[in-house]
């Protein structure tokens, strides 16, 4: 578990005030959705109760969202077409809501011990897109350097979904974030996406230059 001294780095118990329209509010469940899922398989492949705990934290975070867009959409709606259109966006809401909600269910497996969920390496293990850790190197080329300057995702076709440094947790973190040396990255993407990725912090190869010059 995280130490107590030690808080996530995610954590949004400070969040003064919410999205103002119901577009913003949209888009923060939209990506929150599929930050969740994502942690949620984590937490099973890696069996970590930290994640389990972050997944919990985003599923009472979508539904202050949810909660906050209904009274917006309600607010806006001034004709007959206008909640038509709410209507469609509140859909989505409920639908972004309900992933949310399926991972909160994915991660109650875990209160299972391992000799009763022996289904769950063999479907991760056939799964297109898997979840693996890596761990940034003292050489690697990575050091120091922004996510979003590299092109992580781009490059490689890996998502971080997480980052641990030291005893602290960073979730789906900013493509702002420098990573450091000893950063553990949690990682969604091909095999051989991870590959190139874990070549990359190992040390073993140089970053591309990024962005690439026209033409490449």
């Amino acid at each position: 578990m995280v130490d107590t001294a030690e808080p996530s780095l995610s954590s949004e118990e400070g969040r003064e005030k919410v999205p103002r329209t119901v577009r913003e509010l949209l888009t923060e469940m939209k990506d929150t959705s599929e930050v969740i899922v994502d942690l949620a398989y984590a937490s099973l492949v890696f069996d970590s109760e930290d994640m389990v705990e972050e997944v919990h934290h985003l599923e009472r975070r979508m539904d202050t969202l949810l909660y906050n867009i209904r009274i917006k959409a309600m607010l806006s709606a001034r004709t007959k077409r206008d909640a038509e259109q709410l209507a469609g966006l509140l859909q989505v809401a409920s639908s972004a809501e309900m992933i949310s909600n399926a991972a909160g269910d994915i991660v109650k497996l875990l209160k299972y011990d391992s000799d009763k969920r022996p289904f769950l390496p063999i479907v991760l293990k056939e799964a297109e897109e898997k979840i693996k850790s890596l761990t940034i190197a003292d050489r690697s080329d990575m050091v120091n350097r922004a996510i979003v300057d590299m092109g992580v995702e781009s490059e490689t076709g890996m998502r971080i979904i997480a980052l641990k440094r030291g005893k602290r947790w960073l979730y789906d973190p900013d493509e702002a974030t420098k990573l450091k040396a000893g950063d553990l990255l949690i990682v969604r993407g091909t095999d051989n996406g991870y590959e190139v990725l874990r070549s990359f912090a190992n040390g073993e190869n140089l970053w591309p230059q990024y962005p690439k010059p026209e033409g490449q």
